[in-house]
């Protein structure tokens, strides 16, 4: 399948690396989106949803003495987790016991109510856990460095909830809890879900098969799109939560448009869908939740903005991410005292790099390197689409090639590079670029300590199907 940029094809992609993690990301987003954001234009509709939540309690004991101070009053900051537990409504996806989470989450709403942010922790980040008491049959915790999803597991949504503020100094008001039992109905309610592939799937474990280019999937095809593990992008785990951040991105516009909030019907469908796939906090009410979406009802798709902890690779443990300091101890300052990223200041491109979409080409007969380059341009918050080489080898010259849609977003990625010759195709079809690695690739340039591009991420109204 041509890349819209040149006409031949790769030969063929090299193997990424691929980690085990569980599509429950999105549901994450999604669903807060749609309870919290949309909710507030049916302000009645949630005392007939009441029914609906389950509800959990987190005790001033659970969180221990030395809580962060809450800096903004009306601010309100929500703790949102992934559950993949498989009983009830969810056997249908496979009987395995217990509970665990790979999607941490945190929604901040700003005291203004006029813009929202939805921060993300990669499950694979190496940080120091605290300690949490044994409790609800969980052995509890013991303070060490570990992975940030071992405190579900240890101690529940309270450890959970007790690990972030500890990590991040951020007061958390309160947490919403999610399974994936309503997914489907929920894409379905919302009439599909608007996604752009660069290339055909056939992805035979996901049952997913889907054509290239723009097409509006339903609740089954929706349910393969995120599971699928294998045939989209470059296999990697932040690679996927760039995908799922995108596709939350075009639910978020889907839901918040008019078409769907002037229809009765169908928003009920999706509200009813999303509380019943919550368990929330005795202090996250029927009424506050009210009170929240009413202060919202005004709040613009282009002020949701998704952001993922700054992060780098482990060099001492493979596999594993670390946060990117001082990035990540800003963006967490900024959250806590309810300011917005926006306008930040440092030096950063027109077109931020959680924009642009790169398909890498090896030119050379350096084996694994276009997998290499990936993490490296992943590690600055490029969005991989996909590896693979060039139909002639060796390539003398590292070269960016790229269409007259995609052309403000080349001197972002040349900023990164030491050297790559742009070349424009007039006949290009679409925005993203196409990076050609030669045998002069030397890496990436040092990332500068006041580079706060990664702190930028993007809004909700990003069109990923633009050309």
């Amino acid at each position: 399948m041509s890349s819209g940029l040149v006409d031949a094809p790769p030969s063929g992609p090299s193997a990424p690396p691929r980690r085990r993690r569980r599509w429950l990301r999105w549901v994450v987003a999604v669903t807060v989106a749609v309870v919290l954001l949309v909710g507030g234009v049916v302000v009645g509709v949630f005392a007939r949803l009441s029914g609906n939540i389950k509800h959990e309690d987190v005790t001033a004991e659970d969180l221990g003495a030395t809580r962060p101070p809450k800096v903004a009053g009306t601010a309100m900051n929500i703790l949102v987790v992934g559950s993949d537990q498989r009983d009830g409504k969810n056997a249908k996806y496979g009987r395995v016991a217990g509970e665990r989470t790979d999607t941490i989450m945190l929604v901040h709403v700003s005291s203004e109510r006029d813009n929202a942010m939805v921060v993300s922790f990669p499950r694979d980040s190496l940080v120091q856990l605290p300690t949490c008491r044994a409790t609800r049959g969980l052995p509890g915790q013991h303070a060490h460095l570990g992975m940030i999803n071992e405190s579900f597991n240890s101690g529940g949504i309270a450890c959970t909830w007790k690990t972030i503020e500890s990590l991040t100094h951020i007061h958390i008001d309160h947490f919403v809890k999610i399974d994936f039992s309503g997914f489907k109905s929920m894409v379905n309610a919302v009439g599909g879900v608007e996604v752009c592939l660069p290339e055909a799937v056939n992805d035979k474990k996901a049952l997913l098969h889907l054509p290239a280019g723009k097409q509006t999937l339903d609740g089954e095809q929706a349910l393969g799109y995120v599971r699928a593990r294998y045939s989209l992008g470059d296999g990697s785990d932040i690679g996927r939560i760039q995908r799922q951040q995108m596709f939350i991105s075009s639910m978020v516009k889907k839901a918040m448009s008019g078409e769907t909030l002037t229809d009765p019907a169908r928003l009920y469908a999706i509200l009813d869908a999303g509380t019943k796939a919550v368990t929330t906090d005795e202090g996250l009410s029927v009424g506050v939740m009210r009170d929240l979406a009413t202060s919202l009802q005004g709040l613009d798709a282009g002020r949701i903005r998704f952001i993922t902890t700054p992060w780098h690779y482990s060099l001492t443990q493979p596999g594993r991410v670390e946060w990117v300091q001082p990035q990540a101890g800003r963006l967490f300052q900024i959250v806590a005292g309810d300011r917005s990223v926006e306008g930040i200041k440092g030096g950063q491109a027109k077109v931020s790099r959680s924009q642009i979409q790169v398909e890498l080409r090896n030119g050379t007969w350096r084996s694994g390197l276009g997998t290499e380059v990936a993490a490296y341009l992943e590690q600055r918050g490029y969005h991989i689409t996909k590896i693979g080489n060039t139909a002639r080898k060796p390539q003398a010259k590292t070269t960016v090639l790229y269409g007259p849609n995609g052309e403000t977003r080349v001197p972002t990625l040349a900023n990164d590079l030491p050297a790559a010759a742009p070349r424009k195709l007039a006949g290009a079809r679409t925005n993203r670029l196409v990076l050609v690695i030669g045998d002069d690739w030397t890496g990436l340039k040092p990332l500068r300590s006041d580079d706060t591009d990664s702190l930028r991420g993007f809004d909700a109204t990003h069109d990923t199907c633009a050309t």
